[in-house]
């Protein structure tokens, strides 16, 4: 048995940064401060948890309250569907994720599931508007989790069953943390770039990088001999 383990923003959709704008104008309009960046790079981990905590102890030296956190969320939800209503152009699964999601599915040897940094909802509705239904594997996101070695230890969990249990575990991804975080698990890795700069995941030690998911039988080769980053 076959673990494939997806991340969503960037691997699965492409939106050109505008969830990521979504996230920063919502905080802007609840708390009443500028957003520092939406460079994510520069936040301790690049999950939705600490992205906001971070922002929120540099504005007020304080973690948020549950109030707040909930006055966000909503805010960051509304914007994220009325994006999408307002300008569906700008929000695309990168080319031949849904199909192979869903032919991926349907093996029996095969077991999905999706690691995401971001929190659950955004994740559905991302999902749900490029028509990969969310309820064909599990999902572990940043709900109550800080690291992205968390939310990927939890997708594995969310299958039923250990590591030990796989023949192979691959998680795609598209960033340089997700090359980062599949090395500190010793976890095999695929690199999408949609924008076909494969260089960004290969000079920091990315074995294999694609540009989408239409070449089926390639990407079935590559789950089966991709491998752990090296550390370059």
């Amino acid at each position: 048995m076959t673990l494939i383990i997806f991340d969503v923003d960037g691997t699965l959709i492409h939106s050109e940064r505008r969830d990521s704008l979504c996230f920063a104008t919502a905080y802007e309009e609840v708390f009443g401060r500028e957003f520092p960046t939406i460079d994510w790079r520069q936040y301790p981990h690049v999950t939705d948890t600490v992205i906001f905590e971070t922002v929120m102890d540099g504005h007020f030296h304080r973690k948020p309250t549950e109030q707040e956190l909930q006055d966000f969320h909503e805010l960051y939800l509304q914007k994220l569907i009325s994006s999408r209503k307002e300008n569906p152009q700008f929000f695309k699964e990168v080319p031949g994720a849904r199909l192979l999601v869903e032919h991926l599915s349907d093996q029996e040897d095969i077991t999905l599931a999706i690691a995401t940094g971001g929190w659950k909802v955004p994740a559905e509705i991302k999902l749900e508007h490029v028509g990969i239904a969310a309820d064909l594997m599990p999902i572990s996101a940043a709900d109550g989790q800080y690291n992205r070695e968390d939310i990927l230890r939890t997708a594995i969990q969310l299958t039923d069953k250990s590591a030990h249990d796989y023949h192979r575990i691959v998680y795609i991804g598209d960033a340089i943390w997700d090359v980062a975080t599949t090395r500190n698990l010793n976890m095999n890795f695929i690199g999408i770039r949609y924008r076909h700069d494969h260089e960004v995941l290969l000079e920091v030690g990315a074995s294999h990088v694609v540009s989408d998911y239409l070449d089926r039988e390639l990407f079935l080769k590559l789950v089966e001999e991709a491998g752990v980053p090296e550390l370059m």
